[in-house]
């Protein structure tokens, strides 16, 4: 489960790696939590967008969320036959930039953050679903969540499930509204999770105020990514899959 991440790339080169058209100052966000504004790349008549939107999956049939859960991740396991995420999982995907998220592993009663990255500390994106919820007063907002699967690689270690990293060579089939939903739910796997390294941070990262470079600091050794030949198969795990984030319908 994927409760906080991080964008400090440049807008440039952000704006490069997804081909969106749009030009936004968004600045730099170390410790990005639910309810928050967040980037999200959509597609609209062909053209991907930039569009900020809140953390935080709202269905349109919701009359208050404060009477609804704060889903800020969706799990891949049935997501497009459930009534809470099959209409926006059919019409509406996206994607959300990240270039880092944090996990905690917990032993006992002891808690150690951990950063997951890229070993070349480089954009990612994870599958999102998006709806545009309307208030009782006309007011509108747009809101998301990110996608999760079960965890693989160094990620198992720490936690079992983690936010699915979609293959960049899937964003342009992810996007397109005439993606079927039983293709879409194909591309969620396998995810790229193996490819990510864990840098264990120290406690700043449980403020949600500190949202500075210190908090990606390290305070131990870097768990590395292993190597390709050394990577099992994907497995999935009834007994863990259970409860969460996004089982709820």
């Amino acid at each position: 489960m994927c409760g906080r991440y991080a964008i400090k790339t440049i807008p440039e080169a952000m704006q490069a790696a997804f081909g969106y058209e749009d030009r936004p100052n968004f600045p730099p966000r170390y410790n990005i939590a639910p309810t928050q504004p967040v980037p999200v790349v959509t597609i609209d008549q062909g053209r991907r967008r930039f569009v900020l939107m809140r953390w935080g999956f709202i269905p349109g049939w919701v009359k208050d969320p404060k009477d609804f859960p704060l889903v800020f991740n969706i799990r891949s396991e049935g997501a497009r036959e459930k009534p809470s995420f099959r209409a926006a999982f059919t019409r509406r995907r996206a994607l959300m930039p990240a270039d880092a998220f944090y996990e905690w592993k917990t032993e006992g009663k002891v808690k150690t953050p951990y950063m997951a990255r890229r070993p070349d500390s480089g954009l990612f994106a994870f599958p999102a679903l998006w709806e545009t919820w309307t208030s009782p007063d006309g007011s509108e907002m747009d809101t998301a969540a990110l996608i999760t699967g079960p965890a693989e690689g160094p990620m198992a270690a720490i936690h079992h499930r983690s936010p699915v990293i979609l293959d960049p060579a899937n964003w342009n089939e992810w996007l397109d509204p005439e993606t079927t939903a039983e293709r879409a739910e194909a591309l969620l796997s396998p995810p790229l999770q193996i490819e990510l390294e864990l840098v264990p941070i120290g406690p700043a990262i449980g403020r949600v105020a500190n949202d500075g470079p210190e908090v990606q600091r390290p305070a131990g050794e870097t768990v590395a990514a292993p190597a390709a030949d050394a990577v099992p198969k994907r497995t999935r795990s009834a007994k863990a899959d259970k409860g969460g984030q996004g089982s709820l319908f």
